[in-house]
């Protein structure tokens, strides 16, 4: 049955009862023991999903973006590569990540989350390892398709993984908590990677070779352990008891459809294809996706190329990658205390584009190293919410499958045109101003789609059209027919 006829069938009486006020001390101690167990219910979700998974993120930024850091110690060198060569190398990854994210989403979907997440981490930290044995160009091109072709499948999954545990205004602190991990890894490289690289000539093997073994292993190693650790879903965990499987149902029952039992559908698909709002979060993220990955791929050779030496710039890319990871937590922070989504991220995007504007604009080596740390507080602090946005807004749950991994897919053609653009060092001007353009993008689609959602709520509390007059909005089948389209579901600007 399509929408429009089952706005048009009558309605069905509805059993619910309509909450009263009341003002009994019984109903007011219930209440507060209720909020007790709550806040209980939410600490141990808190401990068993959000630091596996983090984890996970942390390790799978570390082993796309520690190319970076290997290319200091010597890999272009060694691979008798050009500087064309190594963007196209980088450009490869992103290819294989934008192609292959919205099918394993939907493979997310159709598989449990134990099963498809850790395998996946196998698989990448496989290939990670064999940039090891890479003799020339050709093979680092192949091994950096599949590196992104077996990651393209982690941030979206888990971005739907979280609607289906946390009510919609508790689901931006978490994502950001676990994207905070691609800062982390920034600075966690940045110190490995100087400490790997005094391991030159150790086997036979140079120091660029031994980053990718050892975070290689490390990524197999902890996903080997992380099976009984990434937990499937609500219904099929042991952690929880049996009173509080019944709170966390409860808890998404009227604020969510993460319990609405939705089969695979093909409509669900279409539909958020044709959602002008998705195609905004798309391209919100792609002026964010742009800054963020050249940084994370590049900020090494920026900082070396302003007169430092490789061991040392090493080092200093972790100063500015701790900034970032705190002003992601505290614009996050202060998302979820004003329930507002996009004037953060346009605040954040400002931030980075006055820190680009510097690195343009000013020549003196200790103000261009500050700039570094207002392109990665802001960028990534804005990232961090522009991936929930989706998470927090579509549904129901293929609708929101997809439109979280094709967000990210589509966000990721700007990483793929940003990996061909730092060609002239030391000041990069090409890629700097594109990385201005790309923000001004992200700044523009947040605030169309803020008014956007902006006014879809007005119309359903208004609505004009009378559309839903006939329709019981209680009922359980209405609320999964009309998704986000039901006037209860009220959009996060």
């Amino acid at each position: 049955m399509s929408i429009q006829e089952f706005l048009k069938a009558p309605a069905s009486v509805s059993s619910h009862d309509e909450k009263r006020d009341s003002n009994d001390p019984q109903e007011v101690g219930q209440a507060h023991e209720l909020a007790i167990a709550e806040k209980n219910l939410l600490r141990k979700l808190d401990l068993k999903l959000l630091p596996v998974l983090t984890i996970l993120y942390l390790l799978s930024f570390l082993d796309r973006s520690n190319i970076g850091n290997a290319k200091l110690d010597g890999l272009t060198a060694d691979l008798h590569m050009t500087q064309p060569q190594y963007l196209n190398v980088l450009t490869l990854y992103f290819a294989g990540y934008v192609i292959f994210e919205v099918p394993s989403n939907i493979v997310l979907k159709r598989m449990s989350p134990r099963t498809w997440l850790p395998t996946l981490m196998i698989f990448w930290g496989i290939v990670s390892t064999l940039m090891d044995v890479v003799h020339n160009y050709a093979d680092l091109l192949a091994l950096r398709f599949l590196l992104g072709m077996t990651e393209s499948g982690l941030f979206p999954g888990v971005v739907y993984y979280f609607s289906m545990w946390y009510k919609r205004k508790e689901q931006l602190f978490r994502i950001s908590i676990f994207f905070s991990a691609a800062s982390l890894a920034g600075a966690f490289g940045g110190i490995l990677a100087f400490a790997i690289g005094k391991m030159d000539g150790v086997g036979g093997k140079a120091g660029w070779s031994w980053i990718f073994i050892i975070e290689g292993l490390l990524t197999i190693v902890i996903a080997a352990f992380s099976y009984p650790l990434v937990h499937n879903y609500p219904d099929t965990v042991t952690f929880l008891s049996s009173e509080e499987k019944t709170l966390l149902h409860d808890r998404l029952r009227d604020d969510n459809d993460a319990l609405s039992g939705e089969c695979f559908q093909w409509q669900s698909v279409i539909k958020a294809f044709k959602d002008v709002s998705v195609w905004l979060y798309c391209f919100t993220f792609m002026g964010c996706a742009l800054p963020l990955f050249t940084l994370s791929l590049f900020l090494p050779t920026i900082i070396a190329d302003l007169g430092f030496a490789a061991a040392d710039a090493q080092l200093l890319t972790v100063p500015p990658y701790f900034v970032a990871t705190v002003l992601t937590f505290l614009t996050a922070l202060g998302s979820h205390h004003f329930n507002r989504r996009a004037p953060f991220i346009i605040g954040g995007a400002f931030l980075a584009a006055i820190g680009y504007i510097i690195l343009l604009s000013d020549f003196t080596v200790g103000v261009q190293y500050f700039a570094t740390f207002l392109c990665a507080g802001g960028v990534y602090s804005a990232t961090a919410i522009v991936c929930s946005w989706p998470a927090n807004n579509v549904s129901g749950q293929l609708k929101r499958a997809v439109a979280c991994a094709l967000q990210i897919s589509v966000g990721n053609t700007g990483a793929v045109i940003g990996t061909q653009l730092y060609r002239s060092a030391p000041r990069f001007f090409l890629g700097h101003a594109f990385a201005i353009g790309y923000l001004c993008l992200a700044v523009v689609a947040a605030a169309l789609n803020w008014y956007v959602l902006a006014r879809r709520n007005r119309e359903k509390e208004e609505d004009v059209q009378g559309r839903y007059r006939n329709v019981d909005l209680s009922d359980k089948e209405t609320r999964l027919l009309l998704g986000d389209e039901h006037p209860a579901w009220k959009f996060q600007l």
